[in-house]
């Protein structure tokens, strides 16, 4: 029994510690592009900042409306009502007359502006066109933070690609290693070939240890920017690289980017100083109110004398004002407005060159990335034949160890920019769909 519970608490033991090294690791999550760009949307802090100042915006326009209801006022006062003196002209005698000294008054006020040259249309108009270029930026700033976080995705794509060669890599070195041991031992190299095979050893497994940090640098700014738990180790989805699909032509890209958000905001805000300008302009014009009010007051002090009864009254109409000075002030602001329009008209024009000059830059470059790729591709394929050759001739001893670690330098070289421009390809084509305003 006692040698059964030792075994138990061994095994216990032993699963605890497991566990414990498992929550360490963190757990393995596959996660696709789609699904990145989907937990960008809903989990980054950026956007959720954007996400609110679209609803502030949408909140203003329901403000913005208040001013088609009208205003209604109610009043309650009471007051203290001194005794009243009646003085002659010259001062030279004074009678005090008796008040009843408790006052009250009830009032209601009502007003409703019916007309006022536009103002109030042209007012809510103005937040609308506000809020729209609020959900424009969110969706700019939304393309932006995708295409960032796509970049710290395909980073760690890539140095989990690095990480796959360094490893074999490894291995050929230490393979390498033993045979150099063994030609060491028989006598047919010298110290010095043992000592170069455990230096490219070392470095490769330095480089390893800095490709692992950098990944766990990268996993946690992704976790951060989807919203996941900091210990989620996420993998890039491996069929990526085979389901890019191919880019269109130049001029769908160039027909794309004029739906681009860049391009709306700047037109949006040609809008809002269009109508900015109505509103300046409707300063100049009188303006037009219907009002109505009750009050009910007590004591009355319009009879001698005074009487402690209320008296109630009401009135309606029609208000007509008309601020004159608006004559020779809202014509400088109505100029000034009118600059501010041209400005943004001007910036409409650079933004929509810009992005233009942007779609093309990011179209040449995707091909260059395809054209890399296929380079790379040969490249890779003659260095591992040319690895091959030399390590057979060292094995025959037919050639040195240093043009076997060249060679060997140069596979390794090879093999990572082909790893890393295949990221390129993917990189370069979701960076052609955010110029042109599409990811």
């Amino acid at each position: 029994k006692f040698k059964m519970k030792k075994i138990t608490m061994l095994l216990l033991g032993l699963f605890v510690f497991s566990q414990t090294i498992y929550a360490q690791q963190g757990q393995e999550r596959t996660i696709t592009i789609k699904e990145l760009f989907e937990l960008t949307k809903e989990n980054h802090p950026n956007l959720k900042v954007s996400k609110t100042d679209i609803a502030i915006a949408k909140q203003d326009v329901e403000v913005a409306k208040n001013a088609q209801l009208p205003t209604l006022n109610a009043a309650l006062q009471g007051y203290y009502l001194g005794d009243a003196h009646i003085i002659d002209k010259d001062f030279s005698n004074s009678t005090r007359v008796d008040m009843p000294h408790f006052g009250n008054t009830f009032s209601i006020d009502a007003s409703q502006l019916i007309w006022k040259g536009g103002m109030v249309k042209n007012g809510i108009k103005a937040q609308s066109l506000k809020e729209e270029l609020t959900e424009l930026n969110y969706q700019s700033n939304e393309q932006s933070i995708k295409l960032l976080v796509l970049g710290y995705y395909l980073d760690l794509y890539q140095l989990l690609n690095q990480k796959s060669v360094y490893q074999q890599n490894i291995q050929l070195a230490e393979q390498r290693l033993q045979n150099i041991n063994k030609f060491y031992n028989q006598g047919m190299v010298t110290r010095n070939d043992v000592i170069r095979g455990e230096l490219q050893l070392s470095n490769l497994k330095l480089a390893l240890q800095v490709v692992e940090n950098n990944r766990q640098i990268l996993n946690k700014q992704l976790t951060t920017a989807l919203g996941l738990s900091e210990n989620t180790q996420i993998v890039p989805d491996e069929t990526i690289l085979s389901n890019v699909p191919k880019a269109l032509l130049m001029e769908d890209y160039r027909a794309f980017a004029q739906n681009h958000p860049t391009i709306l905001m700047t037109k949006k805000a040609v809008d809002i100083y269009e109508t900015s300008e109505k509103i300046t302009r409707a300063e100049m014009m009188p303006s037009l109110s219907a009002f109505a009010g009750n009050q009910l007051a007590r004591p009355i002090t319009t009879s001698t004398p005074a009487l402690d009864m209320y008296t109630n009254g009401w009135s309606a109409g029609l208000s007509l004002n008309f601020n004159i000075d608006a004559l020779y002030k809202t014509p400088k602001k109505i100029k000034q407005v009118r600059f501010e329009k041209d400005k943004a008209i001007a910036q409409a024009n650079e933004a929509e060159q810009m992005i233009d000059v942007a779609v093309n830059a990011a179209y040449i470059k995707y091909n260059e990335a395809v054209t890399q790729n296929n380079t790379l591709e040969t490249n890779k394929e003659l260095s591992d034949e040319n690895y091959r050759i030399m390590n057979s001739k060292y094995n025959n001893q037919l050639a040195i160890l240093l043009d076997l670690i060249d060679a060997s330098n140069q596979k390794l070289d090879a093999e990572l920019q082909f790893a890393n421009s295949e990221i390129s390809i993917v990189y370069a084509y979701y960076k052609l769909l955010k110029e042109s305003g599409n990811l």
